[in-house]
């Protein structure tokens, strides 16, 4: 009789498995306007089954919060239920064996104070707070609102054209959106549940590579009214696109030789090739938008000047400073700031950087852009020196990968801590300080010193990437509110004691992604125009297909490949490949159209006019 044998895993434990991964994909794709109380129970209840039932607080305690959260659905709860259950859920965190018990009671306890109101809400009305609509997942979580299962429905037909114009009806960057966008919309695709999102992103390149020369939309007949923008990046060029489009003649000021902001001279040609960034530019111009290249607000023009000759003046000037690092030395030779460093690339003052040693400090996609374009520029040796770990980057994966990939090293757990420098103030090299992973805080780990000796990175140049700052001093001394660096406006762009001006994008709202300031400029430029007395609406003419029944079987996604690395580092030409038109039209057809089986068909599906 053998004493042990080898156990192979049931068919139940087999089945259990791939219904936790079905679970946790489902979860993931959960959708924006579900009510947080249900979900709460929800949880609670999955929390609960897994309990082993040894200890009280669990097995009692666990059961006793799912009946009082019921009740409170039921319209059967009051306050002093909702008091019974925060002392009982800090009962249960407090006196529990394990995680099973104090994490389920503690992720109550959390509801319970981060959203009080919906219990109030079903305690005296009997109803959520919530919206409780279930929007489409993919346009709720876009900050444009573009209508996402519209434009895929089209390029699964080969309509990329009116793809195109659909997409510009919210976001007149369709072509750099396409490939730079962070796609924030795919986070809770419900094809999720099937299989794997859908590649948004990666559409939205087909659409703007396949449909060639689009013309935008006729404006509307002129209000004789002249709007002011101070800013030539995204969020100013997509404000006066809309505003052109809505009748207003628009003059966007930028300081800067050519149009774009940091999408021109802080992103690499080799993730947006110019020439493609040029063609939403040329588009967005061809509504009739003016342009003063060379001016910097403060200095050849100010605040007064402008409201005197405008009747409205946006301000969009976005984040084009550097933070610093606070150390001594950070102003010798060869310390320079990503921004900086970026932009003379944009500018296409590339620099010769054969034999040199170049150490990057940061972890964000700024940072990547700067590692990248050292190995394009000839750097020997390219290093990143980041305080935390790889996973609390917050470049995205997809970035990280591609510096890797390309042979930039990576040095995580170290604090910068001290600049060397020659006699004649020449850097020579950085200390870092050896950093452990320690106790989570809002979210996120923190680190804390190892107490080991500080590490040396020797560099002939150090770029620092930690952060960006805004130019706000003029604007404050114009009476504009500034507070931590930002300007404070109210949510819909305006100031309540200077009526007339707006300011949206990343100089209010920090430093941000493209797409989000773009969604602010389609806010801001909507009430510019209620403001100036109108309320024109903007539309598209495109005819969306119907949704189909067709097998909705799983299928791996479609990802945009990439040159070698071994051959683009080589260069700064671009890197991504698009789909082809099979692999577009088979991607677009995995689409759920949650416009249309969704609860969003009730109300038409779309939000068609703004």
């Amino acid at each position: 009789m053998s004493r042990l044998e080898i156990v192979s895993p049931s068919r139940a434990r087999i089945v259990m498995e791939e219904l936790y991964k079905n679970l946790e994909r489902r979860i993931e794709a959960s959708p924006p306007g579900l009510c947080p109380v249900d979900m709460s129970r929800a949880f609670l209840e999955l929390a609960h089954a897994q309990t082993c039932g040894k200890c009280v607080p669990c097995r009692i305690g666990l059961g006793q919060l799912e009946k009082l959260i019921e009740n409170v659905l039921d319209g059967k709860g009051s306050m002093a239920s909702l008091k019974l259950m925060e002392k009982t859920a800090l009962s249960i965190m407090e006196s529990a064996d394990c995680a099973i018990g104090y994490e389920a009671a503690n992720m109550v306890y959390k509801g319970i104070i981060g959203y009080r109101d919906d219990y109030i809400e079903h305690i005296a009305h009997g109803r959520c707070t919530c919206s409780y609509n279930q929007p489409v997942p993919c346009v709720n979580l876009c900050p444009a609102q573009v209508d996402i299962p519209g434009y895929i429905a089209l390029i699964k037909e080969g309509r990329y054209a009116d793809s195109v114009r659909l997409i510009r009806k919210d976001n007149p960057f369709p072509t750099t959106c396409g490939f730079i966008c962070e796609h924030p919309c795919e986070a809770r695709c419900r094809r999720n549940m099937v299989d794997d999102s859908i590649n948004i992103r990666g559409l939205k390149r087909v659409a703007a590579d396949f449909a060639g020369e689009v013309d935008p939309p006729k404006c509307a007949p002129s209000t004789g009214k002249k709007v002011a923008i101070l800013g030539g990046g995204p969020g100013g060029l997509s404000a006066a696109y809309f505003l052109q489009l809505m009748g207003h003649q628009t003059t966007v000021y930028e300081m800067l030789p050519e149009l774009g902001g940091m999408l021109r001279y802080g992103i690499p040609n080799y993730r947006l090739p110019k020439d493609r960034l040029d063609e939403d530019i040329k588009a967005i111009l061809k509504t009739g938008v003016e342009v003063k290249h060379g001016l910097k607000i403060g200095e050849d023009i100010t605040m007064d000047d402008l409201r005197n000759a405008f009747d409205a003046v946006l301000i969009t000037i976005g984040a084009s400073t550097d933070k610093k690092l606070g150390l001594e030395h950070e102003d010798a030779n060869g310390v320079v700031s990503a921004v900086e460093f970026l932009r003379d690339v944009g500018k296409n003052i590339i620099k010769d950087l054969t034999g040199k040693n170049v150490c990057i400090i940061g972890g964000g996609n700024v940072s990547m852009d700067a590692v990248r374009t050292a190995k394009r520029m000839g750097a020997k040796k390219v290093s990143i020196a980041y305080r935390r770990r790889v996973a609390d980057m917050t470049a995205l994966p997809a970035e990280i990968e591609a510096a890797v990939a390309e042979g930039v090293e990576l040095r995580t757990l170290m604090a910068p801590s001290a600049i060397d420098v020659d006699e004649n103030n020449n850097i020579k090299g950085i200390y870092v300080k050896p950093q452990m992973i320690s106790s989570i805080k809002d979210g996120r780990a923190s680190v804390k010193a190892t107490g080991e000796d500080d590490v040396y990175i020797p560099c002939d140049i150090l770029v620092v990437a930690i952060g960006q700052n805004i130019e706000t001093k003029h604007f404050e001394d114009a009476g504009i509110p500034v507070s931590n660096g930002k300007i404070i406006t109210d949510s819909t762009g305006a100031f309540k004691e200077m009526p007339g001006v707006f300011a949206g994008g990343d100089c209010a709202s920090g430093p941000s992604t493209v797409i989000k300031a773009i969604g602010a400029a389609k806010v801001v430029a909507a009430n510019i125009d209620e403001y100036l007395g109108y309320h024109h609406e903007i539309s598209v003419d495109v005819v969306i297909p119907e949704a189909g029944l067709e097998d909705k079987s799983p299928c791996g996604r479609v990802e945009l490949t990439e040159r070698e690395a071994s051959e683009r580092v080589l260069d700064f030409e671009g890197v991504e490949n698009c789909m082809t038109e099979k692999e577009a039209k088979q991607e677009a057809g995995r689409c759920l159209r949650c416009d249309h089986f969704g609860f969003g068909i009730f109300k038409g599906g779309r939000e068609s006019i703004w």
